[in-house]
């Protein structure tokens, strides 16, 4: 490994570790909230790093496009029987939120980096560098989060908004949610490699400008 690896796995390690631990924290939070306290007694609703991370999943994160926390516990029986699917949704895209708001702080303070009010010589390139990171991890936090492909929040999202007959045969097709996770992440390499053109680096890298402006990238 050469030295501009191991810099960049030091300020990448910050980062995810805060980033995870506040999308599955935000999960734990809802859910409490909306009358299950099943994560809270697991001690999940914390912002310990060490009580979400995924030991696999981290470090897939940090030499990797995609990676993931431990799943929080929800038992969805304990959400009022009227407003269960707005539970659910709210419990599943409050991980999603939090990703995304950090990712719009960060590629917004990027944004003041390169205008007049601040500069990049005034932040330091290290502090720069992570704020990008920060913009970079959470919105590709949010964008994969947000795939309707089980397990990921997105699925849990769509099986709410569905009508109740499609919903019930959406849920049946969840036992193959990991082929599908993993056809469309090797579908989206090729697609890198060979067309130059990524699903998941499109909308991420579109918001990074939008927020932070053209010039970030």
């Amino acid at each position: 490994m050469d030295a501009d690896f191991i810099t960049g796995l030091i300020l990448r390690l910050p980062v995810i570790l805060f980033s995870l631990t506040v999308h599955e924290f935000m999960h734990a939070w809802a859910a409490w909230k909306c009358g299950d306290d099943t994560a809270r007694l697991a001690g999940r609703m914390t912002l310990n790093p060490l009580a979400h991370l995924d030991p696999i999943g981290t470090i897939c994160l940090l030499i990797g496009p995609i990676g993931w926390a431990k799943p929080v516990p929800v038992d969805r029986g304990n959400f009022s029987y009227e407003t269960a699917r707005r539970d659910d949704i709210l419990v599943s895209g409050a991980g999603i939120a939090a990703n995304f708001a950090m990712g719009v702080a960060c590629a917004l303070v990027l944004r003041l980096a390169g205008g007049a009010i601040l500069n990049i010589a005034q932040v330091g390139p290290i502090v720069y560098e992570m704020l990008f990171l920060g913009s970079l991890i959470n919105f590709g936090l949010a964008v994969f989060n947000l795939l309707p492909i089980p397990p990921l929040d997105g699925s849990h999202i769509l099986r709410n908004l569905l009508p109740l007959n499609l919903a019930i045969r959406f849920a049946a097709i969840q036992r193959y949610g990991a082929i599908a996770l993993l056809a469309f992440v090797l579908g989206n390499r090729y697609l890198s490699s060979a067309l130059g053109f990524s699903l998941l680096g499109y909308p991420i890298f579109t918001l990074i400008r939008v927020f932070a402006g053209p010039d970030v990238l």
